[in-house]
């Protein structure tokens, strides 16, 4: 039987099920956690609308069955996601699970997403606390650093507020967030303030593994790697992504193939690419959103789940066919760009 976790609170986890659960350790925080992490985003009701009821039962039940690493955000359904989340936690005992939440991103429009400011980030902790319903927070993230208008604001005035918070006891360790890989070189070489983890997403999945060329880098450091979304937002799956979806042409069409492909052969390409990201162990864990308790439930069982030799076959072909030949297997840059010209245009920095 595996050790039991820190998070292990006798009567309340399902202790067979926290057993089956892998644990790797994120960096030098020291904290032990679940390879397969809940992100909280969906309690936002930022892909469809969601059921409040639900979603308190779906924490619940991953915190239970040894799930003890939630990562949120404000911007998440624009404090949404905080709210009923912190609803959830009411409930659990504060030992069961790591929280992750998020400054800098806040609004729905243009005008009002994002502050990388010191006095917004200090507040922005406070708020969080008291919708959270929890005296601190495991880990402190910047949200999104490309959108800022110079990596200089994040490096002297979002971390260095981060610090004072975690100097306060309102934080216990400082991450930064984004989904261009440069950054985050960037940011860790040049930050006076310590970084102690980063969160990615789809940059490891079936169809884009490139961060894999960060991974030496990182751990070197001894900086957490957390991985969010291995069916990159959608793309991986039967359903296809959101039509907001920033991806290429070239890369949907890559990505409906493959799905198609799967589904000739009876096989859920979804299935395939959790099973792909939550398999490398230096990355430490993979952030999954749901409100929806089956998928839950599905996400979970994909953990101890073996491939059959087909599906191992089947991944390897879709890799090789359909994701291999792409141009480009991301989309940096892009989200960006359309941010700015929304602003009327990115303000000059001396």
């Amino acid at each position: 039987m595996a050790d039991l976790p820190a998070t292990f609170v006798e009567g309340f986890h399902d202790k067979d099920a926290v057993q089956r659960m892998p644990y790797r350790v994120l960096g030098n925080t020291g904290l032990k956690v679940s390879i397969l992490s809940l992100g909280a985003s969906s309690l936002g009701s930022v892909f469809h609308e969601t059921n409040e009821k639900e979603c308190v039962a779906l924490v619940r039940e991953a915190v239970q069955s040894g799930i003890n690493y939630i990562d949120v955000a404000p911007f998440y359904g624009q404090t949404k996601a905080e709210t009923v989340l912190g609803k959830a936690l009411k409930d659990i005992p504060r030992q069961a699970y790591y929280l992750t939440t998020k400054v800098c991103r806040y609004g729905a429009t243009p005008e009002d997403m994002f502050d990388f400011s010191y006095e917004r980030t200090m507040k922005s902790i406070d708020e969080s606390l008291e919708r959270l319903n929890v005296s601190y927070i495991d880990i402190l993230q910047v949200h999104d650093m490309e959108f800022a208008p110079s990596l200089d604001i994040v490096l002297n005035e979002s971390l260095p507020a981060v610090a004072e918070i975690k100097a306060s006891g309102k934080c216990k360790f400082i991450g930064i967030t984004g989904y261009p890989l440069d950054n985050f070189r960037t940011v860790i070489e040049k930050s006076k303030v310590p970084i102690d983890t980063i969160l990615t997403y789809c940059r490891y999945s079936l169809n884009d593994t490139s961060l894999l060329s960060l991974l030496d880098f990182l751990v070197a450091r001894g900086i957490g790697i957390v991985n969010a979304s291995p069916i990159s937002m959608g793309l991986l799956s039967n359903r296809g992504p959101p039509a907001w979806h920033p991806a290429t042409q070239e890369i949907q069409t890559a990505c409906k193939e493959a799905a198609t492909y799967c589904k000739s052969k009876d096989i859920d390409i979804s299935k395939l690419a959790t099973a792909f990201s939550l398999a490398h162990e230096t990355i430490t864990t993979t952030l999954v959103s749901t409100s929806r308790m089956e998928n839950l439930r599905r996400n979970i069982a994909a953990v101890t789940a073996v491939l059959s030799d087909e599906e191992k076959a089947v991944m390897e072909h879709v890799q090789t066919e359909f994701f291999k030949p792409l141009s480009s297997p991301h989309w940096e840059q892009k989200e960006v760009d359309k941010y700015w010209v929304q602003r009327g245009g990115k303000p000059k920095t001396t």
